[in-house]
């Protein structure tokens, strides 16, 4: 059989390119030696000792796959259910009890890649801290003389710690692609037992420092990818019963409200505009809906639950403990054998959604009302328009109420 150069090209291209990424350019190949043993003994894999670099490469590279970018395949049914539950699914008939038929079920759900993984662990310091409370990374930093600058709120502290995490590792002569307990050095024993505690799975035994510290390493990565699913759906639920709350203010508004909203924020309105076009146009321009209009309460009432995610995790515990609630059972998944069977996250999505619902008919009722004392005023005069501006400030405040309520059920509940 012969070949074409240009059949050889492609083929030698072919697996230059497979072998750039699982090869020669696996993350794990720029390890160090002690990173790789540190890893092995994470995941439970023996390795010979002495090993050299290629052997303990090459377990690594054989184990990789199942331990962390699919490490579904190796849980239990009944953990598989709980992540089917988790992402509003559930088991097919007959196939409960069936791990292998759940896998294939969990994989549909699943985002993590080969190159995803590889890219993550490329730059740890990007997600390796997302599950520290703010207490923990106020002591990094204190420790290792990190500048942060006040106030000393989660983003800051997320910042300054990542952008100081590898010279910190470099002044002590450690490494820093998959790091030692060294990391941990500001915490306490009860700092690494509570880490289990919040996900609702059983404290490693024995539980000796070493044996905890080794188990918070391996399931950071996890702990991460779990803590931004829990606030992207937190953040959708309180933009869905946002937008619900502004929708039913825009319709309680009049045409000639609508006007004079639209030029005191610079929006051309056309001549002749009909109702629906005029709506259609506020609700174009949404977020504009700020400053001297009934939406802005509404706005800072929900804007713990809406704003960036890297500062608004969750206020419980110094910010973070409140949304681990939601990710108990997600998180406890990745412990294999030591997974707990934590239906947490089905309850946090049914309060989240009963949250946008409520803030939605408050908002409702608050436009009837609104509506109602408008209407009342233009045909009692003067004094009516009083009532019914009060009548309308109380149901206003009555839709703010709502919707911090809301908020604060996202938080306590997630």
């Amino acid at each position: 059989m012969k070949f074409s150069v240009a059949s050889a090209l492609v083929v030698g291209l072919a697996a230059v390119g497979e072998c750039s990424i699982w090869g020669g350019n696996a993350v794990y190949n720029k390890w160090h030696e002690t990173e790789l043993e540190r890893w092995l003994s994470d995941n439970n894999v023996p390795y010979p000792t002495p090993a050299d670099r290629k052997d303990l490469e090459s377990l690594v590279k054989a184990n990789w796959n199942d331990k962390v970018v699919t490490p579904y395949n190796s849980w239990d049914a009944q953990s598989l259910q709980n992540y089917l539950t988790l992402k509003g699914d559930q088991a097919k008939t007959g196939t409960e009890k069936d791990a292998k038929s759940l896998a294939e079920q969990v994989k549909v759900y699943w985002t993590e890649t080969e190159e995803s993984t590889n890219n993550a662990y490329l730059n740890i310091k990007d997600w390796f801290f997302d599950s520290w409370t703010d207490s923990q990374l106020k002591a990094f930093a204190d420790k290792h003389s990190i500048p942060v600058p006040q106030p000393r709120q989660r983003d800051t502290l997320l910042k300054s710690v990542r952008e100081n995490y590898q010279s910190v590792a470099n002044k002590l002569s450690e490494t820093a692609a998959y790091p030692g307990n060294w990391v941990y050095d500001s915490w306490s024993d009860s700092d690494l037992k509570s880490w289990f505690d919040e996900r609702g799975y059983p404290v490693p035994q024995p539980s000796t420092r070493d044996s905890l510290i080794a188990n918070i390493r391996r399931n950071s990565r996890l702990a991460s990818l779990n803590l931004q699913g829990a606030y992207a759906s937190a953040s959708s639920s309180a933009v869905a019963a946002k937008e619900s709350l502004s929708d039913a203010l825009l319709n309680s508004w009049s045409d000639s409200q609508i006007k004079e909203w639209a030029d005191k924020n610079g929006i051309k309105v056309p001549q002749g505009s009909k109702r629906n076009e005029l709506l259609a146009l506020a609700r174009k321009h949404r977020a504009q809906l700020t400053g001297d209009n009934v939406s802005a309460s509404a706005d800072s009432a929900y804007g713990a639950a809406t704003s960036n995610a890297g500062s608004q995790y969750a206020e419980a515990t110094e910010g973070f403990a409140g949304y681990t609630n939601w990710v108990k059972a997600q998180v406890g998944l990745a412990t294999g054998p030591e997974a707990s069977a934590s239906l947490a996250s089905a309850s946090a999505q049914s309060a989240a959604s009963g949250a946008s619902n409520a803030a939605s008919k408050s908002a409702s009722s608050a436009s009837a009302s609104i509506s109602k004392s408008a209407a009342e005023a233009s045909k009692s005069g003067s004094s009516a328009a009083a009532d019914a501006s009060k009548s309308a400030s109380k149901a206003y405040q009555s839709v703010a109420a709502s919707a911090k309520s809301a908020t604060d059920r996202v938080k306590e509940e997630l």
